[in-house]
C-alpha cells in the first residue's frame, strides 16, 4: 500500500532524507518517530506529491501521488497545518471538501462526522474562532470525509484534551481493525504510539535507525531489564547493595518490598543474578524480564546517535 525505496531528498543547504526505505501494509498502524528536524514531515510531503524526491521512490499503491488523482482520492491527510479555512464555518469547510471529492449524500455524512467529533453545536461557527483542539478534531474528520483507504496523520492528538486523545486512539484502532484502513502516524506522543502501533520506525538526521515491531524493539534495543523477587522482604536493602555491585548491572531500584527492578548492560547478565543472591543466602522466588517502554527504546537510540556524533 505504501512503499518508500531508497528515498533521498536534498535541499540547498542540507540533506533532509538519506536513503530511506520502508513499507506499510493494508490495515497496519505504523508509527513514524524522530526528533524535530529528523525528516518525518518531509517524508510525508514527498509521499503526498507535495515535494519531488531527489532520488529513490515514494509510492502509494505502486504509483506516485503527484501523477495519480486516484491515489490522492484514496488518501486522507492531516498534517501539522490542518488546511482548514478560518473564514468558513465548520460545516462549510467539510461541505467544500466533500464537493471536491464528490462524496455521495454529503449532508448526512457531514452531520455524522460533526456529531462524532463533538462539534455539532459549533457547526455554523467560523473555524477562526475555534481552539487548537477543536480545529484538530475538525481536521481529522475532514481527512475521513471521503472514506480513504490510507490515513496519513502528523501529530493528530496535538492540542487535544485527554478525552479527545482517547477518542482519536480508539478511532484509529477501529479503522485499522474493522475497516482495514492503513494509518501512517507521525507523533511525539510515544505513549499514544505504543498503545496503537504494531510497527515503528525511528528516524534521525534523515536516516532510519530502526524499523521493527514494538515487541522486537523492546526485546533487542539497548540495555535489558529484569525484575527479581526475593523470598525475604527484610533483606531487600542487602539484595539491592549486592546487585548494584555486579559489573553487568547499570541500575537497581526498589519500592521497599521484595520486588527489585534491575537494568542490565546486556541481556546475558540476567543469568547470574539469582546465583549471586543465593550465594549470599538470599532466596529468589522469581526472575522475570521487564518490558521496556517505547520511550526507553526511543531515548536509547537517540542518545546513542548523539554519543556517536
Amino acid at each position: 500500500m505504501l512503499e518508500v525505496k531508497n528515498l533521498t531528498k536534498r535541499f540547498k543547504d542540507r540533506t533532509a532524507l538519506d536513503n530511506v526505505s520502508l513499507r506499510v501494509g493494508e490495515g497496519e498502524v505504523f508509527g513514524y518517530l524522530g526528533p524535530n528536524g529528523s525528516g518525518k514531515t518531509t517524508t510525508m510531503r514527498v509521499l503526498l506529491g507535495l515535494l519531488e524526491p531527489t532520488s529513490g521512490e515514494a509510492l502509494l499503491w505502486g504509483k506516485r501521488a503527484s501523477q495519480s488523482p486516484e491515489v490522492r482520492r484514496r488518501t486522507g491527510v492531516l498534517l501539522e497545518a490542518d488546511g482548514l479555512y478560518p473564514r468558513l464555518t465548520a460545516y462549510d469547510n467539510l461541505d467544500y471538501f466533500a464537493r471536491l471529492y464528490s462524496v455521495p449524500d454529503r449532508g448526512p455524512r457531514i452531520a455524522r462526522l460533526l456529531e462524532f467529533a463533538g462539534l455539532t453545536s459549533r457547526s455554523h461557527d467560523k473555524v477562526g474562532s475555534f481552539s487548537r483542539g477543536m480545529r484538530r478534531k475538525l481536521g481529522l474528520v475532514r481527512a475521513l470525509l471521503h472514506s480513504p483507504d490510507l490515513l496519513m496523520l502528523d501529530e493528530p492528538s496535538a492540542g487535544l484534551d485527554p478525552e479527545a486523545q482517547k477518542m482519536v486512539r480508539d478511532l484509529i484502532v477501529t479503522l485499522s481493525s474493522e475497516a482495514q484502513i492503513a494509518v501512517f502516524l507521525s507523533s511525539h506522543d510515544l505513549d499514544e504510539v505504543q498503545r496503537i502501533c504494531g510497527r515503528v520506525a525511528i528516524l534521525q538526521h534523515g536516516r532510519i535507525r530502526v524499523c521493527d515491531t514494538l515487541k522486537a524493539l523492546q526485546a533487542s534495543v539497548g540495555s535489558a531489564g529484569v525484575e527479581v523477587v526475593i523470598s525475604d522482604a527484610a533483606r531487600t536493602e542487602e539484595a539491592v547493595r549486592l546487585l548494584r555491585s555486579q559489573p553487568d548491572v547499570s541500575a537497581v531500584t526498589s519500592g521497599g518490598d521484595a520486588a527489585i527492578s534491575v537494568t542490565l548492560r546486556n541481556a546475558h547478565g540476567a543469568v547470574s543474578l539469582a546465583a549471586v543472591l543465593e550465594a549470599s543466602g538470599i532466596g529468589v522466588d522469581e526472575l522475570r524480564r521487564s518490558r521496556r517502554s517505547l520511550e526507553e527504546v526511543y531515548l536509547d537510540i537517540v542518545r546513542e546517535e548523539r554519543r556517536g556524533e
